[in-house]
Formats: C-alpha cells, structure tokens, sequence
C-alpha cells in the first residue's frame, strides 16, 4: 500500500507541476508530499524531479516511472470495479487528442454520440497539431496520423489519407496547373504550416530513371497559415495552390470548388490510427470508446476518400 500511495503522490504531483497543487489535490500538506517523494527517490536511487525555486520539472528516469506508475494506478482502479462489479459500466473521464482539423470536421461528432450511449463518462477533446505525448501530458487515447515510430502505444488502424496540392479552377484557369514539383516555384503556395516543415514539400519520385522513396522541394509560400481551414479557404478563393491532407478538401473537391494538382506526384498515403497506451486491464470507458469509434471513424475516412 505504501508503494501504491508513492505513486499516487508521484503521478500527481508530476500531472500537477508542483508540490503544493499535488498535495490541494490529495488533501496532504506540502512538507508531506515532498517527504514521500524523496523517500520514493531514496528507494529507487534515482532522481524524478529536478526542482528550482521557480519550477518543477519531471526527469527522464522520472518520466520512465511516471508512465509505469500510471498503468499500475489504471490496473488497481479496474480490478477494484471489477471486484466491486462495476467493470461491466464504462464510467468515468476520457482525455483523447487528435488534429484540430480531424477533431472538428470527424472526430467530435462520434464523440458526441457516444456520450449519448455512455451517460456515465465525460470527455475532454485536446485538438493540437502537433505530436502529442499521451503519457506525459495524461491523455487517455488519440488518433495519429502517420507512420507511428518505434513506440509502445497500441494502435487499431482507422484508413488511410493522401497529402494532396489543391487550387480553385479560377486559379488554374488564370495561372495553368504546374506539370512538375519544380513548376511550383513559379507558382503562389499557400504553406499549412504543419505540412510544410521547413517550407518544404514532398513528393514521389516517378518515371524510369526517378530514384525510389520521396525527394523534397523547398518553396518560397505568398502566404503561411497555421490552421488548416484557413489555408483551404485561401486556395478556394483563388490565392494559391495549398497542400492539405484528402480528408481535409474532399467536400470542396466533389463540390467544385477545388481541383487537385500534380496528382501523379503524391508521396504514399499515411495511416490513421487510434493510439493508446498498454495495460494489463484496460479500463472500461477505453475499451468501450475504441470498439465505438473505431467501425464510425472508418466509414467516415472511407466517405472521404478522393
């Protein structure tokens, strides 16, 4: 029990950023809660924060044991309900993150009905573009697109998405459609910044003499926006040609009001995955959210393929 309470303090206070929060969160002071974090300290011979007057920051052996601490915590919460026989009811809070894009236009919608079929959990969505790390940042599950590096994160495959380069057919009709990567330097690119790392864009190599995998071209955008839609809404009203993921223009392209270009060049198309963390008892909210979103999450990818 002493190890249990050791890790609860620890994951709290690691979650809270501070001592004196972690201990408001537990009802303990903070001289009790840094007597229980240096004994943990002790007895594992590793420093898990590093402490300033100003901040607290967590370690990398500390970030280690945050992760294991967190799975442990998660398997006594759900053997517990199942002893208590509670395991069969998902309840409780979910934390999932997904791309402010996929959120908004795919995602939240199959948030809400599960909600609806689940009374008894709540649900927090944190829409980022970026790489979110679902252990340091306490997120229950989120949905990643692309190729998922060496990691131990469980993942259930949702589709596929292609990276595409759209205009309007107002732009292309003034300006003509580039007919190589390299013809894009004469063109106006919008720059979805998160598509565009470095002002870069990738391709696939093609024809007989082409090397195999991607090759890269650096571009010089009229404009850089870092939100999707707006980046779109520029190219549909005429101001360039943007790259976007085919799940983000799909509507406008069937509609007409974009039309894609440099097609043959498209690099490989990237996986979309529900990613989560391992444990040896998945909790039932978790369990009962995959088996619900997964079949819905891919019929609406499959909807929105072009």
């Amino acid at each position: 029990m002493d190890r249990l309470r050791e890790m609860t303090v620890f994951a709290a206070a690691a979650e809270a950023g501070g001592f004196a929060k972690a201990g408001a969160r537990l009802r303990l002071s903070p001289p009790a809660v840094t007597r229980i974090i240096a004994t943990l300290e002790d007895r594992l011979g590793v420093r898990l924060f590093t402490r300033t007057t100003r901040r607290l920051a967590i370690t990398e052996a500390g970030t280690r044991f945050l992760e294991a601490s967190r799975r442990v915590l998660a398997d006594v919460e759900t053997a517990e309900k199942d002893a208590a026989g509670e395991a069969a009811v998902p309840q409780g809070h979910l934390r999932i993150t997904a791309s402010a894009t996929f959120g908004r236009e795919v995602l939240t919608p199959v948030v809400a009905r599960f909600l609806e079929a689940h009374p008894r959990v709540t649900a927090s969505l944190v829409l980022l573009d970026r790489v979110v790390n679902l252990v340091e940042e306490g997120l229950d599950l989120g949905i990643r697109i692309g190729d998922l590096p060496d990691s131990s994160l469980l993942a259930r495959h949702l589709g596929l998405v292609r990276r595409v380069l759209v205009a309007s057919p107002a732009y292309v009709a003034a300006r003509g459609a580039p007919k190589t990567p390299a013809e894009l330097k004469g063109h106006d690119v919008i720059a979805f910044t998160s598509l565009m790392p470095g002002r870069e864009l990738r391709f696939a190599d093609t024809g007989a003499r082409a090397k195999k995998g991607e090759h890269h071209v650096t571009l010089t955008p009229r404009l850089e926006v870092n939100d999707a839609a707006a980046a779109i809404a520029a190219a549909a009203a005429g101001e360039g040609i943007v790259p976007a993921l085919s799940y983000m223009v799909a509507k406008d392209i069937r509609a007409r009001r974009l039309v894609r270009v440099l097609a043959r060049f498209e690099p490989a198309a990237l996986p979309v995955q529900i990613i989560y963390p391992p444990a040896r008892l998945m909790a039932p909210k978790l369990r009962a959210f995959i088996d619900f979103a997964a079949p819905r999450l891919q019929r609406a990818l499959a909807a929105l393929e072009i």
